[in-house]
C-alpha cells in the first residue's frame, strides 16, 4: 500500500533487460522440452511444458509493466502466470513418480496404492492452482480489502502447496528406502535408471519448495514489504530456481516407458524365452 492507502502496483521500475534475459531463457528452455516431449511422446510433461510457457507469458508481461507501469492488465498477467506456473512443473513430477513405480514393478513398495498416488498428489495440485489463480484474480482490484483477501487466499494455495510436495517428497524418500532395502526384479534388471529418476525428483523438489517458500514470505510482508520494495529477490528466489527447475528435469528428462524383451528360463524345458516388462530407458 502507499501512504494514502492505494494499492501501489511496482515500487520500482521493472527492468527490462532483466525481463528480456529471462523471457530469453524460458524460451529456450520450453522449446527444448516441447521438441523433448514431442520427441518422446511423454504427453504427461505436457504441463511441465506448459509451465514453461506460463513463465514465459509472465515475464512478458514484466516487459510492459516498464513501458507502463500503471496498467493493471499487464500486472495481472505478469502476477498469475509467474505465480502458477510452478503448479503446472508439480504436475508432470507427481505423475512420473507413479510411472516409476510401475516401471519398476515396485508397487508394494509404495507407501499408497499406485493407482490413487498420482490422483492423490495430481488433485491437489490441481486445487493449489486454482486457488493460487483465485487469489490472483480477487487481488486484481484496487481495493485494499480484496488486494488483502487475495493475499491471504495466495498464501493458503502456497502452504497447501509446500504440504503437499513435502508429503510428496517423504512418499519418494520411503519408497526409495523400501527399494534399496528389497529391490523389486525390475530394479535388478538395470533397464530402469531409477536411482538417478529419484534423484531428479529430488532435486526439482527442492527447487520448488524454496521457491514456494520465498513466496510465502514474499506475500506475508505484504505489497509495501522489504521483497517487494526491490526487484532482484524475484529473479533469484523465482526466475533463477524455476529455470533450475526447468534445465534439472530436461537433463534428466524421463524417457518413452515402453516394453523391453528381457530372458528368463523356462522351468520344464530350461530354454531361454523372451519376458515382456515396462521398462524406461535414458536417451
Amino acid at each position: 500500500m502507499s501512504d494514502n492507502g492505494e494499492y501501489v502496483l511496482y515500487r520500482y521500475s521493472p527492468s527490462i533487460a532483466a525481463a528480456a534475459v529471462t523471457i530469453v531463457v524460458f524460451a529456450v528452455l520450453t522449446g527444448l522440452h516441447a521438441y523433448r516431449m514431442i520427441k518422446t511422446k511423454l504427453w504427461f510433461c505436457i504441463p511441465f511444458t506448459l509451465g514453461g510457457v506460463f513463465e514465459l507469458i509472465g515475464y512478458i508481461g514484466r516487459t510492459v509493466g516498464h513501458s507502463s507501469p500503471e496498467s493493471l492488465g499487464a500486472y495481472i498477467v505478469q502476477t498469475l502466470f509467474v505465480l502458477v506456473a510452478p503448479a503446472l512443473f508439480a504436475a508432470s513430477i507427481y505423475m512420473t513418480l507413479g510411472r516409476l513405480i510401475r516401471a519398476l514393478h515396485a508397487e508394494p513398495m509404495s507407501v499408497v496404492r499406485v493407482s490413487w498416488l498420482t490422483k492423490i498428489f495430481v488433485c491437489g495440485d490441481v486445487l493449489t492452482f486454482f486457488i493460487q489463480g483465485g487469489g490472483g484474480g480477487v487481488m486484481a482490484s484496487h481495493d485494499p480489502d480484496k488486494v488483502k483477501m487475495g493475499e491471504n487466499i495466495i498464501l493458503g494455495g502456497l502452504f497447501l502447496q509446500i504440504i503437499i510436495f513435502g508429503l510428496f517428497v517423504l512418499a519418494s524418500v520411503v519408497f526409495h528406502l523400501r527399494l534399496r532395502k528389497q529391490p523389486s526384479q525390475g530394479a535388478y534388471t538395470g533397464n530402469v535408471k531409477w536411482q538417478k529418476m529419484l534423484l531428479v525428483l529430488y532435486a526439482v523438489s527442492s527447487t520448488i519448495l524454496v521457491r514456494n517458500i520465498f513466496r510465502v514470505v514474499e506475500y506475508i510482508g505484504g505489497n509495501d514489504g522489504p521483497l517487494l520494495r526491490v526487484e532482484w529477490p524475484i529473479y533469484v528466489f523465482d526466475a533463477l530456481l524455476m529455470a533450475t527447475t526447468m534445465a534439472i528435469w530436461f537433463a534428466g528428462y524421463p524417457t518413452m516407458i515402453r516394453p523391453t524383451k528381457t530372458w528368463s528360463s523356462d522351468s520344464e524345458s530350461g530354454m531361454q524365452l523372451p519376458e515382456t516388462q515396462i521398462g524406461m530407458t535414458t536417451k
